[in-house]
């Protein structure tokens, strides 16, 4: 990284340790690659005081700053502006400090989903008949992009059923055209549930851990499969093993921080990112790849 200057563009991650790593490796060396007089910082700041931090970062002429988990739902309620990609989804990643002092909350996580799954896969939403496997913030978002996108099917399932149901209703309301089950969280449920998808999709936080069990066993699984885990942290994570096992294609989720950190950065910038750059300094850090 270069020296900074005194015009040196500030940008940010604030929330989750496992961001902190790889976003800023990905956006320091885009700036690099684009020669940009900006750097990227990781900084902890507790949900109860988002709201406070965020003003200040924007007068001390922060240019941008993404969030993670659990950061994203407090910017959504917070914020006075939001943008349609983070309304739609209940949650911020991604905050714009625009010259006239305005803070803008979008999300581009949907926008990561979906060019991941093309990128992995070579194949659209649409049409396919999707389960996912969990309801949280990151499982939701992922339910109601594909709903968006004109899945024919979605189930969803977690441990805590309520959640699940309620992000069935939600999308009931907002695509009643197509068919939303929520999958009681029980073993044989989810077996049918994800044999009968054609992308099954792993969105708890099961597998951040190395020895973690997979959420699914091999036999969950059939040959002609899609399996994506949000986890990326590693080259293969528990889940990915078990697809592979039954016979599935199988892809991590390193993808998606990519494609959601490269729309962040043209939000904050205007600029195309430097996606190549971005990949090789992430793949780098996660698989040891130096190519």
């Amino acid at each position: 990284m270069r020296p900074l200057s005194g015009h040196t563009m500030p940008f940010a991650v604030l929330g989750h340790p496992i961001g902190h790593t790889l976003s800023p490796i990905m956006h320091n060396a885009a700036f690099e690659e684009l020669k940009m007089d900006a750097v990227y910082l990781a900084f902890d700041v507790h949900p109860d005081k988002l709201m406070e931090v965020l003003p200040a970062m924007a007068a001390m002429n922060f240019k941008g700053v993404n969030l993670t988990v659990p950061l994203k739902e407090v910017a959504f309620r917070g914020l006075q502006n939001i943008a349609p990609s983070a309304k739609i989804l209940g949650a911020v990643n991604t905050v714009e400090f625009t010259p006239d002092g305005k803070m803008i909350g979008h999300n581009t996580d949907g926008t990561g989903f979906i060019t991941a799954i093309a990128e992995a896969f070579s194949r659209k939403i649409k049409g396919m008949k999707v389960f996912v496997f969990g309801a949280g913030g990151a499982g939701r978002a992922v339910a109601i992009t594909c709903a968006m996108e004109g899945a024919s099917e979605i189930a969803i399932t977690d441990i805590e059923e309520n959640r699940s149901k309620k992000v069935t209703e939600e999308i009931r309301i907002i695509t009643p055209q197509i068919k939303i089950t929520s999958v009681p969280p029980e073993t044989n449920a989810c077996r049918t549930a994800s044999l009968n998808a054609d992308l099954v999709v792993q969105a708890t936080p099961v597998g951040m851990k190395k020895d973690d069990p997979s959420v699914l066993a091999a036999d969950c699984f059939h040959k002609g499969q899609m399996a994506f885990d949000l986890v990326y942290m590693y080259p293969e994570t528990p889940f990915m093993k078990a697809a592979i096992k039954g016979g599935a294609v199988a892809a991590n989720g390193l993808g998606m921080l990519l494609h959601q950190g490269a729309a962040a950065f043209t939000i904050w910038t205007g600029k195309p990112a430097a996606v190549s750059a971005m990949r090789k300094a992430l793949e780098t850090a996660v698989y040891g790849k130096n190519t």
